[in-house]
């Protein structure tokens, strides 16, 4: 088999293996105010979510397109597959690290940090112009819109349920939080497989078997599509524990407001501005904005400091994982 095909079916497997592990370790994005709320229960959140993914992987390819033609240039043949691979094992490594330990960090920032990382290893393109405009405005934009957005839906909900009985309002948000988890499942899907289509794309193109002006190929999306949705049912109870509990103690009309608010803001991001936004960044800020309209002192900030923390950390953290992985597989591979 030709090398270059060889590598371009490698990449394709790491990069599925990179969806999958986005899956679980951000299945709790989606469920997690849900599953602690008794709104749903976890198999069934989790089989909810799985579907909505696969459905949302759909939707569009905005977000693809800006992953696989606007953070670098890869250059053709076996070489730029070498750097390709190095990012998304880079991405995977700080996926599996960040997991361990059950902090909620953002995949699509671990994936962006190891194509950068693998980028300056290999001397390649960056185009900082898009990272800036797609990727650090919007990771700095999307929290801060989350939290408020978040905070003005659960004020609302206040003054609109202010006079109700406060055992049958919750029953009722029960059931509305059936359809903002599975609005925010759709949004994870929108936003996360289109990360991974963006990658294999680039991969294909690198490799010589697509034009960086061909469509995402259709085969694609469902590969992609499909990975991450098994990913999700694999769940990920740890990082499920600190969304659901760690960060503040949630009811059925807080988790309504911070599934609706994140929601929200991943469609915005995709359909809008095709910005490869972190769901794990906007459902966390949005659950510390519920929180922080009850008092400030109702969220645990000693926790949310420290997924803060992990969240400064991806971008550097992954980008030097892929450069190592570079200069081995470069080593191996191209010596």
């Amino acid at each position: 088999m030709d090398l270059t095909l060889a590598l371009v079916i490698g990449v394709v497997v790491i990069a599925l293996a990179f969806d999958y592990t986005n899956g679980f370790h951000d299945a709790a994005n989606a469920i997690a105010t849900s599953v602690s709320t008794r709104a749903l229960t976890p198999r069934a959140a989790l089989f909810m979510a799985a579907a909505m993914n696969f459905i949302g992987a759909h939707l569009g390819t905005q977000v693809a397109q800006t992953v696989g033609k606007g953070i670098i240039d890869a250059p053709n043949g076996s070489h730029g597959l070498v750097i390709v691979a190095a990012a998304l094992i880079g991405a995977i490594c700080w996926n599996l690290i960040t997991w361990y330990f059950g902090l909620p960090s953002s995949s699509s920032h671990a994936l962006i940090g190891g194509l950068v990382g693998s980028a300056l290893a290999s001397s390649s393109v960056v185009h900082w112009d898009g990272v800036v405009e797609k990727v650090v405005i919007p990771m700095v934009l999307s929290p801060l819109i989350g939290f408020s957005l978040a905070a003005a839906i659960m004020i609302a909900i206040y003054w609109i349920f202010r006079n109700s009985q406060p055992g049958k309002t919750n029953r009722g948000f029960r059931y509305a939080q059936t359809v903002s988890a599975a609005a925010m499942a759709l949004g994870h899907g929108l936003q996360d497989a289109q990360k991974t289509m963006g990658v294999i794309f680039l991969a294909l193109t690198v490799g010589g078997l697509a034009q960086p002006t061909d469509p995402i190929p259709q085969w694609v999306i469902l590969a992609a599509a499909g990975a991450i949705s098994l990913g999700t049912y694999a769940g990920g109870w740890r990082i499920m524990r600190t969304l659901g509990r760690r960060i503040i103690a949630l009811d059925p009309p807080q988790g309504f407001a911070a599934e609706s608010a994140a929601a929200t803001v991943l469609y915005g991001a995709a359909i809008g501005f095709g910005a490869p936004i972190s769901t794990t960044h906007t459902i966390t800020t949005a659950i510390m904005g519920v929180g922080a309209t009850k008092r400030l002192s109702a969220v645990r900030w000693g926790v949310a400091g420290n997924i803060v923390t992990a969240w400064i950390l991806t971008i550097p953290a992954a980008a030097i994982v892929a450069a190592v992985s570079y200069f081995i597989l470069h080593a191996i591979i191209e010596s």
